[in-house]
């Protein structure tokens, strides 16, 4: 299908590109989502004749997005979650979730403009992109914790197979130690003093 974008859209065009698009595509998201129209001779007219309030629409869009972004960009978000040991999670963080967890911070984002490329299944720090308008992105991050604590742990840069090394070395450590503990008592029992009656029968002269 042949259509005329209404703004800038990524991978397809600027404002008034005509491209050639899936018909799918057109369908179910361009043409109800305001993006595009049809690229008839009607349209088209329609388009130049709105040109000048289009462009003016998305400069003022533009500046506010901006200023969003400055708000938004670097932002880290909290979202607990129940995980194995091996820090994969009982489910996955969707955009819903992250924008929960942001307005449990106070900041209003928007679900549907944060982009999850591929499904949050594990624990630890995530790069999200918020497109908060088709020439503005904000970059946040999503700190996924099984608690506060860890959440403040991996935030220092430790990330969860660090926590489990250290607490496997630990393990291996009081181990270690144990088994010391019983050589060095083994050895004060082979090396202790003979007792006060074999002395004394050590002492007695000969007759």
């Amino acid at each position: 299908m042949q259509i005329v974008l209404l703004e800038r859209v990524a991978k397809l065009g600027q404002m008034g590109d005509v491209v050639a698009v899936k018909d799918g595509f057109a369908r179910n998201y361009l043409l109800p989502q305001g993006k595009a129209l049809r690229a008839t001779k009607g349209n088209m007219e329609r388009f130049e004749a709105q040109r000048a309030q289009l462009e003016a629409r998305n400069l003022e869009t533009k500046k506010e997005a901006e200023a969003a972004a400055e708000r938004i960009d670097g932002l880290t978000f909290i979202v607990i979650r129940s995980a194995a040991e091996s820090g994969a999670l009982y489910g996955s963080v969707t955009p819903r979730d992250v924008a929960d967890a942001a307005d449990e911070a106070g900041v209003t984002i928007d679900r549907k403009q944060i982009v999850v490329d591929r499904p949050i299944k594990e624990l630890g720090l995530h790069p999200l992109v918020v497109s908060l308008h088709p020439e503005v992105e904000a970059t946040i991050t999503v700190n996924v914790a099984r608690s506060m604590d860890e959440a403040e742990l991996q935030a220092a840069g430790r990330s969860i197979q660090d926590l489990r090394a250290e607490a496997d070395a630990e393990a291996e450590f009081e181990i270690s130690e144990l088994f010391d503990d019983i050589g060095g008592a083994t050895r004060e029992d082979d090396e202790s003093p003979i007792e006060d009656g074999d002395s004394q029968a050590d002492d007695q002269p000969n007759v």
